[in-house]
């Protein structure tokens, strides 16, 4: 039988408001309290560093002041990766789930996010695909779509980030992912025009609870 999951909705939050919504939902997901629960949000431009960074700004090509000039910040993160940018335009998936008593692989679980980038970016029309060595979504030699994720006592917390209408030039902030040989896109630039966040949030929910075999509440 499949468990329910819960979309919460949250809009444009600040990165560190995302990330106590989290840690409060983490905790309450092994307390058994709530249903597995998937979050969309958009964050205001924000880098983070991921725990392969060990806190350092290597991949951060703008210096301190450039970043506030432009009000950009800087936060570090406890998901796996290295640094990444988040800004308007992204959609912004923080899944709380609880792989057990069947999924506990997180190879298993990163593989299962790609499958559902993968598939909502094929509502669209593109052909997005893996590349060996790297996580996210491709295409050709362009990421679409970013994982980073934290697991604790196998509840999930961070996610994915998914360009919809992002504005690409933030990603000039930094390395992004450490890759300094592949670049960024997004759907709108894929498309050549705007694409509805709202139909890019179906699309996702919709094979989200499919590959994850999951009700939707």
């Amino acid at each position: 039988m499949s468990r329910r999951l819960v979309v919460q909705r949250l809009g444009r939050i600040g990165y560190a408001e995302g990330v106590e919504r989290q840690k409060a939902l983490v905790q309450a997901r092994v307390a058994g309290e709530i249903d597995d629960t998937l979050l969309f949000v958009e964050h205001p431009p924000v880098i983070t560093l991921g725990v392969r960074t060990r806190g350092a700004t290597t991949n951060v090509r703008a210096d301190a002041d450039a970043l506030a000039a432009q009000g950009v910040e800087v936060h570090e993160t406890g998901r796996g990766g290295d640094v990444t940018f988040h800004g308007p335009g992204q959609l912004v998936g923080y899944p709380i789930i609880d792989l057990k008593p069947d999924r506990q692989d997180v190879h298993r679980y990163v593989r299962d996010l790609e499958e559902v980038l993968i598939r909502a970016a094929a509502d669209f029309g593109i052909e997005a695909g893996r590349v060996k060595g790297y996580s996210g979504a491709w295409v050709g030699d362009r990421k679409l779509a970013a994982i980073g994720v934290r697991i604790s006592r196998w509840v999930t917390s961070h996610g994915f980030a998914l360009n919809v209408t992002t504005d690409l030039s933030g990603f000039d902030l930094i390395v992004p992912c450490g890759i300094t040989d592949r670049g960024v896109t997004s759907l709108a630039t894929l498309l050549g025009r705007d694409v509805a966040m709202a139909d890019v949030e179906r699309s996702v929910v919709a094979h989200f609870a499919a590959v994850f075999q999951r009700q939707i509440a």
